[in-house]
């Protein structure tokens, strides 16, 4: 009987199909339940269950997703519970633990607006999200933390609630996928001549499109870029329309027309970058790891991102990259000027990135890293029964007390 790992998260939980095909190939039963549609899962043959979820301040859907995926667990009894993200972080434990205390390893993907933004309303929820947070973790089997600056805060804020704890970093890049994805996507000239972008140097950023991304800081930067060197063009990549209130405006991205294009969400991405001169991240989140900065390194970019945690773990500033304070759009565009004319260095720092997010942060060794977290897990768990090499039957609870640990099909609110 293979272990069943059921992953929950967001909107963009289609981002973590590599991840849970490398588990699958390890010998694991994987399916997954998130927010957003199951046509990708479909594809990669995994079971998928759809739940609501607001992204935002949503107190009554909130309490009606913990009780959605209380049932969702207690119908597939998984062996164990991976999450990622903000409020599936903090919704899950509890809904395990109703639904009779599932082993749930909790991955912190930063800790985003609520932590970073300087707003009154952020401010004043912050208290409401430490003590959901704190009583989450008492739940919580294990803490996995993309980096080493959200775990020192988990520790000082008392969040860590007793749950075992370590840094994984970032959540894999599939190489092989990614230089794939370009080799077989459309070419630098294609791309260029498509987006009447010529002989132009290029930066380019991929983010959603809010404020706490940083893109009023980059739109001023990129200003500041034009008037130095009008020939410069900006693409930013990623959605805006689903971001609500924390999205910029057409309006406001309009204004720098025509050396600054939005293209919305692409599919591909890979080319893109490839087609490009410098990669910006202008975050002003904190980060876990971002995958739009992994892939840009992976893709031989020289790239400019901020002093946030997460993004000083991918670039080290004057050696594989720049990094410049967050809100700061005059040093953001000397450092992309810096980029644009001193290519050789440029290249240097390109190079030693990618060598880096390669080598360190790529699929398989993170998946290894993941698979040694849920052996421990299930070793304490089940009087001893070990993930891999070999697998002897795994039950959390007395047999005739339990289902089975194969999960049924998909259910009625299953998307794909």
């Amino acid at each position: 009987m293979r272990p069943h790992l059921l992953c929950i998260g967001g909107d963009d939980h289609a981002l973590r199909i590599p991840f849970l095909l490398a588990l699958r190939e390890q010998g694991l039963n994987v399916s997954a339940a998130g927010t957003g549609d199951g046509e990708a899962f479909a594809r990669a043959e995994i079971d998928y269950y759809r739940y609501a979820m607001s992204r935002f301040i949503a107190p009554r859907t909130d309490r009606a997703a913990v009780a959605a995926l209380a049932g969702l667990i207690d119908e597939l009894r998984p062996t164990i519970i991976q999450c990622f993200d903000t409020k599936p972080d903090i919704l899950v434990p509890f809904a395990a633990s109703i639904a009779g205390g599932v082993p749930v390893v909790s991955t912190i993907t930063g800790l985003g607006w609520l932590y970073s933004s300087r707003s009154p309303l952020a401010l004043g929820l912050r208290p409401v999200f430490t003590f959901l947070q704190r009583r989450a973790s008492r739940r919580t089997t294990t803490l996995v933390f993309q980096n080493r600056d959200d775990e020192a805060f988990f520790a000082r804020r008392g969040l860590l609630g007793g749950a075992d704890h370590r840094v994984i970093p970032g959540s894999g890049i599939d190489v092989a996928r990614f230089d794939r994805a370009v080799a077989e996507g459309p070419s630098r000239a294609a791309l260029r001549a498509e987006l009447g972008l010529g002989d132009a140097p290029v930066v380019v950023t991929v983010t959603r499109l809010t404020r706490q991304k940083g893109i009023p800081t980059l739109l001023e930067a990129a200003a500041i870029v034009h008037r130095r060197a009008p020939e410069v063009r900006f693409l930013l990549i990623g959605p805006r329309e689903s971001e609500g209130p924390l999205a910029v405006s057409a309006d406001e991205i309009e204004r720098h027309w025509p050396y600054v294009i939005a293209l919305g969400a692409r599919k591909d991405v890979p080319s893109l970058l490839k087609m490009a001169d410098v990669f910006a991240f202008p975050t002003e989140l904190r980060e876990g790891i971002p995958r739009a900065l992994m892939e840009a390194c992976v893709a031989g970019l020289p790239c400019v991102t901020t002093d946030m945690p997460g993004c000083t773990d991918v670039i080290e500033d004057g050696t594989s990259g720049l990094v410049v304070p967050a809100r700061s759009p005059t040093l953001l565009a000397d450092a992309i000027m810096c980029l644009l004319r001193n290519r050789t260095t440029a290249e240097v720092f390109g190079a030693r990135a990618s060598a880096h997010v390669r080598q360190e942060l790529n699929l398989e060794v993170t998946v290894a890293r993941y698979a040694a977290v849920y052996d421990e897990i299930i070793g304490r768990t089940a009087a001893g029964a070990r993930l891999w090499p070999a697998y002897a039957p795994l039950m959390l609870v007395d047999p005739s007390a339990r289902r089975s640990a194969s999960p049924p099909g998909p259910s009625a609110s299953s998307a794909g």
